[in-house]
């Protein structure tokens, strides 16, 4: 064979070469004018670590798989559209993915899947950002995943029911998370963690959805900061966990006959501190939890500041601002270790004669008529009532049915500055 003919073999091999490796590229932009028009042929296509540019339009795709570690980027929001199909849109089936930029909507409903805008399964190293789900039955579903990032994102759902609904953004076995700054509304729970582990939740606004805000299941060493939680069904209920901190979120206007701003049921060895719960019907209820830190929080405006039930030990209330709730404290146990000096409480009317700050004498903050209204709700008609204040009165100069080992020896005269 000549050496001609040996160098034209070698052209075609590595210009056609085997399976059309001839059409991969690094980068591919896609639009209805471009040469490539669709995102499944782009993915074919673009080579392993490659870029895929999406232009501005509206792409009606079979379910997109992702199965090479590729950067898919959105220009002006392209839509991709489910028509609301039974089935899902994205799956992410390989490791160090990245989907930023997109309009998602219009994931099909279904009784017996979960159906989601974008699915990660057993894979890590990825990103969902800077994109727009509207009607998803579950925005981002993500299981047996590690190491991603969920950040940016605006996610409106369509909830009419709990039984037909699925969460904004839902996490189970996975580890090592990050989501901030995403927007959730109208979905069953806003943010889903069970299992989940060394994971952090930062400064998303979870509003409108029917159960939780945010609702934690099983999952340990977790973080959450500077969320909102607002207008839910309830908060954030964060049960069978521990080592869980909580830390300068906002939990308003949660009403409901069994709503809270947040619930705590058997968890251990949490901190809770500068939260600001306000307008709920409990601040936090409080079941089964143990060595929880209460620190600087303030509690304005609701129906209970804190109502803990029975089995809660070993708690330290300290140093919160407990301003204008109708109950301030309900403790619905006979034994009590737990720590409660040091907050401010807005209808304490003790004295400070050597002015130091602190009142000359204790507070009890469990009024008899919650120990009333705990047992018969109906008395709560008579809340303002001057009979009531008669009897807080009598119970409070000899208390019988008040827990007499609940005080805060050091009230504050005045609310305290974080």
């Amino acid at each position: 064979m000549t050496n001609i003919l040996k160098s034209v073999l070698l052209f075609l091999l590595l210009s056609f070469g085997f399976n059309n490796h001839f059409l991969s590229q690094d980068t591919i932009y896609v639009c209805s004018a471009c040469e490539t028009k669709t995102i499944t042929s782009a993915l074919n296509n673009v080579n392993s670590g490659g870029t895929i540019i999406v232009k501005e339009g509206v792409y009606l795709e079979k379910t997109l798989i992702i199965k090479k570690p590729v950067n898919l980027i959105g220009i002006n929001y392209p839509v991709i559209d489910g028509k609301n199909q039974k089935k899902e849109l994205i799956v992410i089936a390989s490791d160090s993915v990245s989907i930023d930029g997109f309009q998602i909507q219009n994931v099909g409903h279904s009784y017996i899947e979960d159906l989601a805008g974008v699915r990660v399964q057993r894979k890590k190293y990825f990103s969902i950002t800077n994109n727009i789900f509207y009607n998803a039955m579950y925005a981002i579903y993500l299981e047996y995943c590690g190491n991603g990032i969920v950040s940016n994102n605006k996610i409106i759902g369509n909830a009419k029911n709990e039984v037909s609904s699925g969460n904004g953004i839902h996490a189970w076995y996975c580890k090592n998370l990050h989501i901030e700054n995403n927007h959730i509304e109208k979905h069953r729970d806003g943010i889903y963690f069970e299992f989940v582990k060394n994971s952090t939740i930062i400064g998303n606004i979870s509003k409108n959805n029917l159960r939780y805000g945010l609702h934690f299941m099983f999952s340990n060493n977790d973080n959450y900061y500077d969320n909102e939680f607002i207008n839910n069904g309830a908060g954030v209920a964060v049960m069978f966990s521990k080592e869980i901190e909580m830390y300068r979120n906002v939990f308003a206007d949660n009403w409901g006959s069994s709503s809270y701003g947040l619930l705590l049921k058997e968890i251990n060895d949490a901190k809770i501190m500068h939260n600001t719960f306000t307008k709920n019907t409990i601040g936090i209820r409080v079941e089964g939890a143990n060595r929880i830190d209460y620190l600087q929080n303030n509690f304005i405006g609701n129906g209970w500041g804190i109502k803990i039930s029975g089995g809660c030990y070993t708690n330290k209330i300290n140093k919160n601002n407990f301003i204008a709730n109708s109950f301030d404290l309900s403790l619905q146990s006979s034994s009590n270790d737990n720590n409660f000096d040091g907050n401010y409480w807005s209808s304490y009317s003790g004295y400070d004669l050597n002015r130091d700050k602190i009142g000359d004498i204790p507070y009890r903050p469990v009024k008899m008529f919650n120990y009333i209204v705990n047992r018969t709700p109906e008395t709560m008609v008579l809340l303002r009532s001057l009979f009531i204040d008669i009897i807080n009165f009598s119970e409070k100069v000899s208390p019988v049915f008040t827990p007499v080992n609940v005080f805060d020896s050091k009230p504050y005269m005045k609310k305290i500055i974080f």
